[in-house]
């Protein structure tokens, strides 16, 4: 489902903000290696959910594939000393990070992988009545598990950066429409929305943000969507 918008500070840190603003586009920088680590996960693991979608991405490295035949030659200076200097250096250390601690396998790989949980082994946080986060900073972004309660309202809110969330199991609804499994959510300073879960079963997504988000709604909504 391609809905709605990081903003530009460096590959490393978050998203291109002017060039991403559909979940193509999203696509587009996974395929050329320009995203950070967080989101490069999110897109890995909409992939995981979403296999068919594979084919977008096998097109656009077809395309990218041509365009760097098509790109001049350009004479590499010190080339053997160059590839000395590769072939004498160290092979990778192994990975040594903390393995994930088994759970019920609903979370995609790359999550379980990045976070370091499942679904049963997150150290959830009540944030709100019906709202729980379990969140670290990656690259400069805030990276967030998220349960929200079925049929819970979250406060409605836009963003000052760019927020990215991929829905892991159960759905929500907002002004664009529903997003369900596998779905990604783009959203920036131009979305203002209050994601409602749906009121069958909790929603879980896993999100990336570059900046906090900034609260819309009217005091008296604010009031209620904080009580619950």
């Amino acid at each position: 489902m391609t809905k709605q918008s990081p903003k530009a500070e460096t590959t490393e840190t978050i998203m291109v903000h002017e060039h991403i603003d559909t979940v193509d586009a999203l696509m587009a920088h996974y395929v050329a290696g320009s995203l950070p680590e967080p989101a490069r996960v999110l897109v890995e693991s909409h992939l995981e959910m979403k296999p068919d979608h594979r084919m977008l991405v096998q097109d656009l490295e077809l395309l990218a594939g041509q365009e760097l035949e098509q790109t001049p030659e350009t004479k590499i200076a010190d080339r053997n000393g160059r590839l000395a200097k590769i072939f004498a250096s160290a092979p990778p250390m192994a990975n040594t990070s903390t393995p994930a601690k088994t759970g019920k396998g609903i979370f995609p790989r790359a999550i379980r992988s990045l976070m370091g949980v499942d679904v049963d082994t997150v150290p959830w946080k009540t944030k709100l009545p019906g709202f729980k986060e379990f969140s670290v900073d990656i690259d400069g972004c805030e990276v967030s598990l998220m349960w929200i309660k079925a049929g819970r309202a979250m406060p409605a809110h836009t963003h000052k950066g760019m927020e990215l969330t991929l829905i892991l199991d159960g759905a929500f609804n907002d002004e664009r429409g529903r997003f369900g499994p596998g779905d990604i959510s783009v959203a920036d300073e131009t979305i203002d929305h209050r994601p409602v879960a749906e009121n069958d079963r909790p929603c879980i997504a896993f999100s990336v943000l570059d900046a906090p988000v900034k609260f819309t709604g009217s005091f008296r909504q604010l009031i209620g969507d904080l009580i619950g």
